[in-house]
């Protein structure tokens, strides 16, 4: 493996027009190398959400990431259909349906990378990204890659924490950022894609923060069973 990550997304319109977004990404930190987009706009203080921990930060890090894909989806509507096509190093992914489903997908991998400090947990997803999860693939990866991290910080003498409580406060964060975009990118989208698109990622935030409050995982247990028997 090379040192460089890249996922590319394709969108093919009915009317033949195409549009295509690569993120290249430093394998070793994990962060996005393309070029910012530097803008007023980007500024943290037209952009700080509430629970953001940078204090001298000139520029938001995720809205530097942005302008590109606003501006192109800014006049066009969610439900807009496209052929949207996902290259990664393992495996190529097609599908036919909506921008707002492209789109979303899309964001799901600049967010991480992007150098927000409150989507940094969900670094680790990247390298193994996964277009088009439905909520509960994502839950699953999520909670996995959660229990993951608390494995390897026991391994290095650090407190793990197997209740999920961390993890919690984590998706509380990203909804808070999730919502404070959507209000942010409202200012320059004439129509509905680029918003839809934020607001799947803050459904599937309520979805895993749903299921963390109640912690009812029973449906998983079943696949597990061949884990509880130590006899076997």
């Amino acid at each position: 493996m090379n040192g460089k990550i890249n996922i590319s997304y394709r969108f093919d319109f009915e009317d033949g027009t195409s549009k295509s977004f690569t993120v290249t990404i430093d394998r070793e930190n994990l962060l996005i190398e393309n070029a910012p987009h530097f803008s007023d706009w980007a500024k943290i203080e037209n952009f700080r959400c509430k629970n953001c921990p940078l204090k001298n930060a000139e520029y938001c890090p995720l809205a530097l990431r942005l302008p590109e894909i606003i501006d192109f989806f800014s006049n066009i509507y969610s439900y807009r259909k496209t052929k949207i096509t996902v290259s990664t190093e393992p495996r190529n992914y097609v599908r036919e349906g909506t921008v707002q489903e492209g789109l979303s997908a899309l964001l799901g991998v600049i967010m991480p990378v992007s150098g927000c400090p409150v989507f940094a947990k969900l670094k680790p997803l990247v390298p193994f990204h996964l277009p088009f999860a439905t909520p509960v693939e994502t839950e699953f990866r999520v909670i996995s890659t959660y229990l993951f991290a608390q494995y390897l910080r026991a391994k290095n003498g650090l407190q793990p924490d197997w209740q999920l409580n961390g993890l919690r406060k984590i998706y509380n964060d990203i909804q808070i950022v999730n919502r404070n975009i959507a209000e942010q990118v409202r200012t320059f989208s004439l129509k509905d894609a680029n918003l839809n698109a934020v607001a799947i990622l803050d459904t599937f935030s309520s979805f895993i923060t749903m299921t963390l409050e109640n912690k009812d995982f029973e449906d998983y247990s079943n696949y597990f069973q061949s884990f509880f028997n130590d006899k076997a």
